[in-house]
């Protein structure tokens, strides 16, 4: 038998909230956002039925971004053919904002890794193609403003791949395009070509949390390569050749983006965005908060409540969590927590402004059942949180 999952700290909210703002991000690897927002908003609707209840699942720029924020702004979704890692075609996924000016692309559905099977990873190869055919697709539906987001790559060439399907050429010494992948760049000799012409009124937007360089120990290859299939062998080799690119590409737009905090994300595609398309590079939290105007949407109510798969220290360093807490806070709502588990260092989510965290897990089940039994753990956990709110 398992117990009872347990709340981590005693502390009750007082008053029964008349407008609930729930707005969580996915547990990984067991229920996306959009779940998770539905389960909580479940669990509060058993216990307090007449509670005025607005889902807004969010996301952090990674997979899952584009539902998210499409649904959070009641916008559209679209569906375009591009090539995925590997240049097989594939429909990939983007979205339409409800303000009908911002464009959402989140290059996991065109680049991701978990478009690969495991043999297939191999970071010399693998390109972000379609994720440059994804923003020339948002480009081409009138966007005034397109928001990238770039979690979960499986690749490591610089944003090159994307770079061709905006109109650049990469040539070798003699001329001749070099193959697809990251490995092919330490061949680089120089560039043609420009954007196209349609991404030249949209503003570019990157989600990115990462502050890592393009380069070095610190860099896209050696902290983020072994992830995606590389080798150590591999991971000097990819560095070199990421060095090879920053040299002809800071040469061709005439700035430096090797040592911009940030231009290693996503395999440097931070750095290609940066060069190509002159891209904004912010904070994934800050921007999705933005894009889906989270501040007028929890003016005036009661209580919110975010959650996440695991609450620890991480969560209190710029995730969305902490900044759904902060926004919350300025506005005078309270906050409180949905979460998978705990880790050392959650407490400090509690002196930042989380008022209560309800811990979906039993004590005494086992991981991997709890992922497999999210939603309803997560439900029963909102609807204990809701009792104590009404008992208050």
């Amino acid at each position: 038998m398992c117990s009872r999952p347990r709340s981590v700290n005693p502390i009750t909210l007082p008053g029964i909230p008349y407008r609930v703002v729930i707005a969580p991000q996915s547990f990984k690897g067991s229920a996306d956002a959009i779940a998770v927002a539905a389960a909580i908003s479940r669990g509060v609707r058993r216990v307090l039925p007449d509670a005025v209840v607005d889902e807004m699942p969010l996301a952090d720029g990674g997979e899952g971004t584009v539902h998210a924020l499409v649904r959070a702004t009641q916008g559209t979704s679209r569906t375009t053919r591009v090539h995925d890692p590997l240049l097989r075609e594939i429909d990939a996924e983007w979205g339409i904002l409800g303000d009908g000016r911002t464009a959402v692309v989140e290059m996991a559905a065109a680049s991701g890794l978990p478009l690969l099977s495991e043999h297939e990873r191999d970071p010399r190869i693998t390109t972000t193609r379609g994720t440059g055919e994804l923003i020339l697709a948002a480009a081409t539906s009138g966007a005034h403003r397109i928001v990238i987001g770039i979690g979960g790559s499986a690749t490591n060439d610089g944003g090159a791949g994307m770079a061709r399907a905006l109109g650049y050429r990469f040539l070798d010494r003699d001329g001749r395009d070099l193959p697809e992948g990251g490995a092919a760049l330490a061949q680089l000799h120089h560039l043609e070509g420009q954007t196209d012409p349609r991404l030249i009124r949209p503003a570019v937007e990157v989600a990115c949390d990462v502050r890592n360089p393009l380069l070095g120990p610190e860099g896209a290859s050696a902290i983020y390569g072994p992830q995606k299939g590389a080798t150590p062998q591999m991971v000097a080799e990819l560095d070199a050749a990421l060095a090879r690119y920053a040299d002809v590409i800071e040469d061709f737009v005439g700035r430096n983006v090797r040592d911009v905090p940030g231009a290693g994300a996503a395999g440097g595609l931070g750095a290609g965005l940066l060069a190509f398309l002159a891209a904004r590079l912010r904070s994934g939290a800050e921007l999705v908060l933005d894009a889906t105007r989270f501040a007028s949407r929890v003016a005036g109510a009661d209580l919110v409540i975010t959650g996440e798969g695991r609450a620890d220290a991480q969560s209190t360093y710029g995730k969305l969590t902490q900044a759904v807490t902060h926004v919350a806070r300025e506005a005078g709502v309270r906050v409180a927590m949905v979460v998978g588990g705990t880790g050392p260092g959650y407490e400090a989510l509690l002196s930042q402004g989380v008022e209560v965290i309800e811990v979906s897990k039993p004590d005494g089940m086992a991981l991997g059942d709890a992922m497999r039994q999210a939603v309803p753990l997560i439900e029963d956990a909102a609807a204990r949180l809701a009792a104590r709110l009404r008992s208050a």
